[in-house]
């Protein structure tokens, strides 16, 4: 038996073994690539969040006359009705916040970009609370909350509750605010 005979097929079996080994490799990049891309949206769906977090913090301390009209049980984000109850401000000044909070649902529904008649700026089923959590205080706590793409630990803010499907898919960004007295 000749040294080339034993060796036929050994060179095959090293390309197989490569091609396995390139393979495996592949799929490990593409897995990374694909939680890069996950991961990427969820950074980004967070930023829109803050964005809508800091839009309505500057709504409610322009208008602190009339702030206690902004907080409600309601959750914004699925088509505010444009109604409130509150006695506080002048009239103009409750007209401001119904504005406010017809904008702000729309943002939430994303309307701040168009695809032609389509609102696609929206976070993933994006929801918003304003609550009042002490009075004496003037103090407000503004959540965004929205349907991540994963499971994670569910919130312990209730804004958005039992609406992704999974608890634990739900998001949530939240924002003390405490309105000063600004009379002497």
């Amino acid at each position: 038996m000749s040294g080339q005979s034993r060796n036929a097929g050994f060179t095959l079996i090293e390309i197989l073994v490569a091609l396995l080994i390139f393979m495996v490799s592949s799929l490990g990049i593409a897995r990374l690539v694909t939680r890069t891309v996950q991961q990427e949206s969820e950074s980004y769906q967070r930023v829109q969040a803050l964005v809508l977090l800091q839009d309505m913090q500057e709504k409610l301390g322009a208008n602190r006359q009339a702030a206690s009209c902004y907080a409600s049980t309601a959750t914004l984000g699925t088509g505010y009705d444009g109604t409130i109850s509150c006695g506080t401000g002048s009239t103009a000044q409750r007209a401001t916040a119904v504005a406010d909070l017809q904008r702000w649902d729309s943002l939430l529904e994303g309307a701040a970009e168009k695809d032609g008649a389509s609102n696609v700026g929206a976070l993933i089923g994006a929801r918003g609370c304003i609550r009042l959590v002490d009075a004496g205080e003037r103090t407000y706590r503004i959540t965004v909350a929205w349907q991540g793409l994963g499971d994670t630990v569910a919130p312990a803010s209730d804004c958005g509750k039992d609406n992704y499907g999974s608890d634990a898919q739900r998001r949530t960004v939240s924002l003390l605010v405490r309105l000063g007295s600004l009379s002497s």
